[in-house]
């Protein structure tokens, strides 16, 4: 064999063996996609290239991570439900709600001159029914209508709740740039004024026959909505109506646009339950509704007579009827504000160590600190691939007649950015927020596939802090100064928060769709989860990290 034979033999042999450990390569690149689908990124831990190593292979190792119960005491809700009541868990004690809201006015407002018949009346001969003209410019009725569709709790339970319209110190509120009122600890006392009136309640009306309360329209669609109806003084109504029509002749500027509405005019109302335990109403919509008298018309305009054949065959008096229309109303262009109020229970079951839970509205969080400096220490060599964390909830047994149900939702999120997240309307970005529907059938757990982008970014934004300082500190750097100064000054770089939520997607396409929302779960719902503290009784959790790991 020749001495060029020899050196294009080794070079193929050089060729088949690279060709080999690619193929090695990709085969274990392939599975570790297959495997890892649910996130479309490695992170590498101080590592940027693949190495030209002789092969690679894929581990997994646990780290332990611990938790505790996290009270809220408020938590930010920017919603268009009102929740008013009182309920009494044996578990977790009392919490009452109530809700203030603006009502708002569209741009330019004007009574209707006309309005169709409140009631169906019987007038015979008439083809005109329901146009008339007004008979003066007295306001005859005024309601303020709470409309709600579902509630938690005792149906029959027997309530009563207050309505008070807004005062000043609300102007100033609402005029204030932290919004605070978006908080669930707002006192709604300090913004009550003039009371408009009290209703008693339950909330199922027995008194609505069946006929009304499924009744439907032409698309199926229930047309009944159960409703509270407080009759207001009709002097307020007045009022408003009389400060209208001297808008209408330029007078003042009251009507332009809902903020001068509610700045000069109405300034909102504020519910409160005053009597009953047992029952929370999630309000939909309140409405301001005006009641006016008209006469029914004839093709000129006259008003028609009622017509009655008595023993003389004399005609009746003027046809009059009475119209109504909701003129205002709470919507998402104003503001709505909730106060939940929990007692000294709840706090007692948040010190408990033995375990950790969730619970809502505005209750508890379950803090885990995760252990980014340990994988770091233990993998900085190395390209991670997944990251799955894991709570698990207690099948819990009571006998309560109305026992509160898993969050059906809940969110990973730093806490360090709890406040951001749900001021700026964030949605999860799977980075360093993320969320999980609970496993109530199969595991009864909240599962978190991979959060290991959340690994990775807490990691390289201490390295970067500690290289920069290391730069800047020259011979006279101290690891463990620096260490232990860092810890102290961001105590939450290393924690994130599990919280119940409410999630809103919408659809774009077939089988498709997008998270739109994230928002704070307001109404009841607890877990108790595996976890708390180890030296007390308590469990650790489990953190699974599975990374590839080049030979040299």
């Amino acid at each position: 064999m020749t001495w060029l034979q020899k050196q294009n033999n080794d070079i193929k042999k050089k060729q088949k063996l690279k060709s080999m450990r690619l193929k090695h390569i990709g085969a274990l690149l392939t599975a570790a996609l297959v495997f890892f689908a649910c996130d479309d990124t490695t992170n590498t831990l101080g590592m940027g290239m693949l190495p030209d190593s002789d092969g690679m292979s894929a581990h997994t190792i646990t780290f332990d991570v611990t938790t505790h119960s996290y009270l809220a005491d408020a938590v930010y809700a920017k919603t268009s439900t009102g929740y008013v009541g009182r309920f009494t868990d044996p578990e977790f004690g009392a919490y009452t709600s109530s809700f203030l809201t603006e009502l708002n006015c569209t741009d330019n407002f004007k009574f209707s001159e006309t309005l169709p018949p409140l009631y169906e009346e019987y007038y015979s001969g008439d083809t005109l029914k329901g146009k008339g003209t007004r008979v003066d410019e007295n306001v005859a009725g005024l309601k303020l209508i709470l409309y709600y569709s579902s509630w938690f709790g005792d149906s029959l339970n027997a309530c009563r709740m207050s309505a008070y319209e807004l005062n000043d110190r609300w102007i100033q509120e609402r005029q204030d740039g932290t919004k605070h009122y978006r908080y669930t600890d707002i006192n709604i006392n300090d913004y009550k004024g003039t009371l408009l009136g009290r209703k008693a309640y339950t909330a199922y009306d027995a008194t609505v026959p069946d006929s009304v309360r499924f009744e439907t329209d032409s698309n199926d669609n229930y047309t009944y909505s159960p409703s509270i109806v407080f009759n207001l003084d009709t002097e307020i109504g007045q009022k408003i109506y009389d400060l209208n029509k001297a808008y209408e002749k330029g007078e003042n500027n009251y009507f332009d646009n809902a903020d001068n509405f509610i700045n000069n005019v109405f300034k909102g109302v504020c519910i409160q339950n005053d009597f009953g335990d047992g029952t929370i109403l999630y309000a939909d919509r309140i409405d301001l509704q005006f009641q006016f008298r008209f006469h029914y018309v004839d093709s000129l305009g006259v008003a028609l007579k009622k017509k009655v054949t008595d023993e003389n065959g004399q005609i009746g008096e003027d046809s009059i009827y009475y119209g109504a229309e909701t003129l205002f109303a709470s919507t998402k262009e104003v503001i709505q504000a909730n106060q939940f109020a929990n007692s000294e229970k709840l706090k007692e079951k948040a010190e408990e160590k033995n375990w950790t839970y969730i619970k809502s509205p505005a209750g508890i969080f379950t803090e885990a600190t995760l252990p980014y400096d340990e994988i770091y220490q233990e993998l900085s060599k190395d390209t991670l691939n997944s990251a799955k964390l894991t709570f698990t909830n207690y099948n819990e047994k009571n006998n309560y007649k109305f026992s509160m149900d898993a969050p059906s939702n809940v969110l990973l999120l730093r806490k360090q950015e709890l406040k951001s997240f749900f001021e700026e309307n964030k949605v999860n970005d799977n980075i360093t927020s993320f969320t999980a529907a609970h496993n109530s059938v199969a595991t009864n757990q909240y599962t978190f596939q991979n959060i290991a982008r959340l690994v990775s970014t807490c990691i390289n934004e201490k390295k970067a802090a500690r290289d920069k300082a290391k730069e800047e500190a020259g011979a006279t750097w101290d690891e463990e100064a620096w260490n232990k100064k860092w810890n102290e000054e961001n105590p939450d770089w290393n924690k994130v928060l599990l919280i119940p939520v409410n999630i809103s997607t919408q659809s774009t396409g077939t089988n498709s769709t997008t998270t739109t929302a994230v928002e704070h779960d307001l109404q009841p719902s607890y877990a108790k989860l595996q976890g708390g503290d180890p030296d007390n009784g308590g469990t650790k959790l489990t953190l699974e990290v599975t990374y590839t790991r080049f030979q040299e």
